[in-house]
């Protein structure tokens, strides 16, 4: 199989969410609007705090599209109007599907916020197609210990959050075709990855340095790899004088090719529906979230 070649380097910028916490956000941006179908890649930490210093993000609502949060040190606590909640501690991955709406909070874990530690984590928010934008409401919540790893070389270590590839299948259920890896190379190991074709592909380093697609390109920690077309391996390796390995997220799916309408946390086809998505979660029919004591 051929390898992709690489279409550009995005850097991350940085940008402030939620109660105040700063991501590294990679798209949307003024260099990369979306990758078809992902709609946003957000790069939170490693923050260290202090106690009483952690904030997240407070009740908001969501309708339209699947928010992806992965865990990599410390732990976040969620709940929503559904009367729903969990925790999610390092490894572990939570897959939402917000679909026709929910208000839901997400914090650092009760303990953090009040003794202080380190939060590292991803996020990601995957289009829904026309078809099931308004489906119910929907958690997979993936504990560490049930993600698939696989070691297709010597030196590499992947885990497959999503998909069908490299000989291990993904846990999650997904509504569109998508291939979520979280790959760890040491200095000079190398892979390539069997995207199907049609997927548009991308690989993000979270921390080291490497070479990715057919001509080599180099990305360091808080870049985006942009793969060009949607036919071809995608090629990753460490570079040979890593101090540390190269970890990075290998994500691809294919393109929905539909009309997209944004405002905040509503993704929807039509402004028509925008508008009708505000006034819902104005008037209440998303729910809210339960006062606690």
């Amino acid at each position: 199989m051929t390898q992709r070649s690489v279409a550009k380097v995005v850097p991350a910028t940085r940008t402030v969410e939620g109660g105040g916490f700063v991501v590294r956000r990679t798209f949307p941006s003024a260099r990369l609007d979306m990758v078809d179908p992902f709609l946003l890649l957000d790069h939170m930490g490693p923050s260290d705090y202090a106690p009483g210093e952690a904030v997240g993000a407070p009740d908001h609502p969501h309708r339209g599209f699947e928010t992806v949060t992965y865990m990599l040190e410390g732990a976040f606590e969620h709940r929503d109007s559904s009367g729903g909640g969990g925790y999610l501690g390092p490894g572990d991955v939570q897959w939402m599907t917000a679909g026709a709406g929910i208000v839901h909070s997400e914090e650092p874990a009760e303990r953090i916020r009040r003794d202080g530690g380190r939060v590292h984590g991803l996020q990601l928010w995957v289009n829904l197609p026309r078809a099931d934008k308004m489906s119910p409401p929907r958690y997979q919540e993936i504990k560490a210990d049930e993600i698939p790893v696989t070691e297709p070389a010597p030196g590499a270590r992947v885990k497959v959050v999503a998909g069908d590839v490299l000989g291990v299948r993904g846990p999650v259920a997904v509504h569109s075709p998508i291939v979520y890896l979280h790959a760890k190379l040491q200095a000079g190991a190398a892979i390539d990855v069997p995207v199907p074709n049609g997927h548009q592909a991308f690989a993000y380093v979270i921390s080291g340095r490497g070479q990715f697609g057919a001509d080599e390109t180099e990305a360091s920690e808080s870049q985006l790899v942009l793969f060009a077309g949607e036919e071809g391996d995608v090629h990753l390796a460490g570079a040979d004088d890593l101090e540390g390995p190269l970890d990075a997220l290998v994500i691809s799916g294919v393109p929905l090719r539909e009309p997209v309408a944004r405002y905040g946390p509503f993704v929807m086809n039509t402004r028509a529906e925008l508008v009708q998505a505000v006034d819902d979660y104005q008037s209440g029919a998303m729910g809210r979230i339960a006062a606690t004591s």
